[in-house]
């Protein structure tokens, strides 16, 4: 036949090498490739030196980007050098697979594929002994100089007559013989790139009529194309890539140094380590070098390959250290190196606003997790906040907010930042909200918002719309806040709602963002809980009053952010009441009872009144236990200097019956297992040594040194600070 095939491994760096050689000696006059011709238009940008493998084409159904495919390329892909010596010698390409659009339209696919080898390369090694693939193929193929397409070739027709026809690959391959018969009729000298699994059905005698008749009657789905950056480690077969490989950092490796294979690799090696401080000399390095070459001698391969360079850098360079030896093998073997893309590669405008923004904002998209701290104070991290906070909104969760992201409220966040090629589909799909990131984030929140079924589904939105700044989405979430508040009559989920609304009061200026409008709807909702709190707080079960503890904290907390005195003395009035009820649940009102004393609405000779008349022999052991541990969460710095209070809390211990003392136990250790280390040794060493020390002596106040700080204070927290 006058055409050539050369069948090769996916990602193989000596299929590569083989294929340009054979390309040079060939010199063909047109090229076909395996992959879908819905992408011919793209293979001009593989001359473009900004397209950077490692890269893949992403195919999508234009009217659902949910349904997309990606055909990732690496450096050491033999279809890409391919592509690349085609692009450099002029010479026409064309991707011959199965379109994308007939793989989308089809309806007819067999519920479950035949069995067929998931790997033939596994059944050549397993032929020739081994009884590892890569490293067979390593043998065979990556270190040998000459090619051995027909000897694949032929090996993979033997695999073939043994296994069950696949009829997805039927189809394939009937489509990819209807374009060689096209091709042969305009070139006499094509060459033929694909997967050598393929080879032995492309070059058999099938008849036309037989590959239309498999063709008929499939549907067509409009879809589109455009390149996007790649990883290495989402080629990799742990991955889940049916055509990867364990190892294309070590295969990028082969196929981009020449020579010194083996002692270029434990170079870098020790470089990895030395940049996690690990002490590596040349001496090392030397060593491992001798152990790896040696281990191949013996065990009669051509090259040192991966698994004795690892057997060598785990004995030397890690000394046994097997977190070394991963890390090493994520940083080298697999590889997290992230491909490019030009700036003006055909993508939906939603990507393209995107990589301005990246530009301007100066954060480059990189596979590596890293960390990103930012001072809201500056334009530029208040910038890549709002984009960061966007993108998450859009789906695409490029950052990652950190532990200590938002803290108490601050001026700073921190991010943990990772690009993954996945967000490339991602964005094409938020595309559908609009032209830019602001726009098309601001339009899901409203849409969210409208569609919103409880106040809880609401009140996140608020915030988001803070923290990414989407002022055109505020009236639409504010308009469902305010009508599912008011539909909602749960004191908890109105409560669950103030801290959301409190942060977004009080740290909007801060950011520069206008939420007036929002202080009403607070103002309403702090007022229906102070009046639905005590029917709320009554009569409940002990499994129901840990969670609403939690709210009455929250929002004490939430209102204390807030500069609106009013609000906070209605509050306070509110939990004045439960305090002094008998109905109340006992984790409650020993909660209510410390906010008030923390608020200076009790003095320390009321709160031991209240205290102790809770801590008598009239009030069931486990109610007492309850209402203690109400009282001291959060802290036992006031049992530590209030000794009164902690010799209630003792004579109260002491005289608990045997029998209750078992139904108590738990919770008090629930109370003091929250206390600091410091603290709990302090209350043992009093509690130890009897102490019962008279009150100390009232701290005074020194209100001329105290208001020297004011002025410093007032520019951290960026706002003016009255003082009497």
């Amino acid at each position: 036949m006058p055409e050539r095939f050369y069948g090769v491994r996916h990602h193989g760096p000596g299929s590569a090498r083989a294929v340009v050689a054979a390309l040079d000696e060939q010199r063909p006059d047109i090229l076909l490739v395996e992959g879908p011709p819905e992408a011919d238009a793209l293979v001009k940008w593989v001359a473009d030196e900004r397209l950077v493998p490692p890269v893949a084409l992403l195919g999508y159904a234009a009217d659902d980007p949910r349904h997309a495919a990606y055909w990732p390329f690496a450096v050491f892909s033999p279809e890409w050098q391919a592509i690349r010596w085609a692009a450099a010698h002029g010479i026409p390409v064309r991707f011959f697979d199965l379109p994308y659009a007939y793989r989308l339209g089809a309806d007819d696919e067999p519920a479950e594929r035949p069995e067929r080898p998931a790997d033939p390369i596994a059944d050549l090694a397993a032929a020739a002994g081994y009884d590892d693939p890569e490293r067979w193929w390593e043998d065979v193929v990556e270190h040998r100089g000459a090619p051995a397409f027909e000897a694949i070739a032929e090996a993979m027709a033997a695999i073939r007559a043994e296994s069950a026809e696949d009829p997805t690959d039927l189809v394939r391959e009937a489509y990819m013989r209807g374009v060689l018969r096209e091709v042969r009729r305009t070139h006499a000298n094509p060459a033929v790139v694909c997967g050598a699994w393929h080879v032995p059905a492309l070059t058999a005698k099938v008849t036309a009529a037989h590959d239309t008749a498999l063709l008929k009657g499939r549907r067509k789905t409009k879809v589109t194309f455009t390149w996007v950056p790649w990883t290495y480690g989402r080629l990799a077969s742990w991955q889940g890539y049916g055509a990867g490989v364990r190892s294309p950092g070590w295969y990028h490796h082969l196929f981009t140094t020449p020579d010194e294979v083996v002692t270029r690799w434990l170079v870098a090696a020790a470089g990895v380590l030395r940049d996690e401080g690990v002490p590596t000399s040349s001496a090392h390095v030397i060593e491992a070098v001798r152990l790896a070459e040696a281990l191949a001698t013996l065990r009669g391969r051509p090259l040192a390959g991966l698994a004795e360079l690892t057997e060598a850098t785990r004995a030397v360079l890690c000394e046994g250290d097997e977190l070394r030896v991963d890390l090493i093998g994520r940083q080298l073997v697999v590889s997290e190196r992230l491909g490019t893309v030009p700036d003006d590669m055909p993508a939906v405008p939603l990507a393209r606003d995107l990589a301005a923004q990246q530009r301007s904002l100066r954060l480059k998209a990189e596979a590596l997790e890293r960390a990103l701290d930012l001072d809201l104070r500056r334009d530029l991290d208040l910038g890549r906040s709002r984009l960061l906070h966007r993108l998450r909104l859009l789906g695409v969760a490029w950052g990652e907010p950190a532990d200590t992201y938002r803290g108490k409220g601050t001026f700073r966040e921190s991010w943990r930042l990772r690009w993954v090629p996945e967000f490339a589909i991602s964005l094409v799909e938020a595309g559908g909200y609009g032209t830019t990131v602001v726009t098309a984030a601001a339009a899901k929140v409203a849409e969210q918002a409208r569609a919103a079924e409880s106040l809880a589904d609401v009140t996140p939105l608020v915030e988001a719309c803070l923290l990414a700044d989407l002022p055109e989405a505020y009236p639409a979430v504010l308009h469902a806040l305010d009508t599912r508040a008011a539909l909602d009559a749960d004191v908890a989920h109105l409560m669950g709602a103030v801290p959301p609304l409190a942060r977004t009061l009080r740290y909007g200026d801060v950011r520069g963002s206008d939420v007036a409008g929002l202080r009403t709807v607070t103002t309403g909702l702090v007022a229906r809980i102070c009046v639905g709190l005590p029917a709320a707080v009554t009569s409940l079960a002990d499994e129901a009053a840990q969670p609403l503890r939690d709210h009455v904290d929250a929002v004490h907390a939430a209102l204390a952010m807030l500069d609106d005195s009013s609000l906070r003395e209605r509050w306070l009035e509110a939990l004045d009441g439960l305090a002094g009820s008998d109905r109340v649940h006992p984790l409650i009102a020993g909660r209510v009872t410390r906010l008030l004393y923390d608020a200076d609405r009790l003095d320390a000779g009321e709160t031991r009144r209240r205290m102790g008349l809770v801590l008598t022999a009239g009030t069931p052991p486990s109610d007492a236990a309850q209402w203690v541990e109400g009282f001291l969460a959060g802290g036992g710095l006031l049992l530590v200097h209030d000794t009164a209070l902690l010799s209630l809390v003792d004579e109260w211990l002491a005289g608990v019956a045997t029998d209750s003392f078992t139904d108590v136990l738990p919770l008090l250790r629930r109370t003091f297992g929250t206390f600091a280390e410091p603290e709990r040794r302090s209350i043992g060493e009093r509690v130890r040594g009897g102490a019962v020390a008279a009150e100390p002596a009232p701290f005074a106040l020194d209100h001329e040194r105290a208001a020297s700080v004011l002025p410093t204070l007032a520019t951290l927290l960026g706002r003016e600070i009255h003082h009497g």
